[in-house]
């Protein structure tokens, strides 16, 4: 990495060059995970289907991916120390809050003809069905990252960053821990359009189906922990590579 060494020898950081904001994006991803869980587990079988709250939850959640995501994207702010983040995180992040928000606004607009549709779960899936492609894709995409995670050891934090930094020396173990939840995000994700086939409210859920929440609900949970434990670590990593 080019990184800049102190006088002392230590870690300095230009953050002028880095701006950094995949601790918001970690936890919006993982909440986002956890709200397509809950609005499937609700359009199966929940009497008291609320759209409007889907709709607002799906819409903050949304912008806030797609800001950030579309930002990294476009303008790459780890090019200096990270360019392989400004895929991993930026590209990855945009799709989802654009998938967000695009299930924020058919909520929003037709919420209440699906609210009283005779079933709400296969008039959803029929809707979202066209989109199965772009989420499969997306799946494999992710397969992609979670293999380049662990071949060329992505993810190591610096020695100076707290808590995470404890494992510099051994870069494998946050490589592991990282690819193995991309890859289980694409798992789900390649599940998707398979699980859509026979979602209704007429009969349970099928395995796929079954697979995809465990695998979403996991990586959801893990995702938006592990963001906001990097409120803490990434503000540490900053105040100790400040020079």
């Amino acid at each position: 990495m080019d990184f800049i060494t102190g006088e002392e020898g230590g870690l300095v950081i230009d953050w002028t060059q880095m701006a950094t904001y995949n601790t918001i994006m970690s936890i919006a991803a993982g909440a986002g995970l956890l709200l397509l869980i809950g609005l499937g587990r609700s359009l199966h079988g929940d009497k008291t289907f609320r759209p409007e709250g889907w709709a607002l939850s799906a819409g903050v959640l949304g912008f806030i991916l797609t800001l950030t995501g579309g930002h990294m994207t476009l303008t790459w702010p780890f090019a200096k120390y990270f360019p392989f983040d400004n895929i991993i995180f930026g590209e990855t992040s945009l799709a989802f809050g654009v998938l967000l928000l695009a299930t924020a606004f058919y909520l929003w607009k037709r919420g209440s003809v699906l609210a009283t549709a005779e079933d709400r779960a296969e008039e959803a899936a029929a809707t979202a069905k066209p989109l199965g492609i772009f989420v499969f894709g997306l799946g494999l995409a992710l397969f992609g990252i979670a293999a380049a995670g662990v071949i060329f050891q992505l993810f190591a934090a610096p020695a100076q960053e707290p808590i995470s930094g404890a494992f510099a020396e051994w870069p494998w173990i946050e490589a592991l821990f990282m690819s193995g939840l991309f890859a289980l995000v694409g798992v789900g994700a390649v599940l998707f359009p398979f699980a859509l086939r026979s979602f209704s409210s007429a009969t349970p859920l099928n395995a796929v189906a079954k697979v995809l929440g465990v695998v979403w609900s996991i990586t959801g949970v893990v995702f938006l922990l592990f963001g906001a434990l990097n409120f803490y670590t990434h503000i540490g990593l900053i105040v100790n590579t400040m020079g």
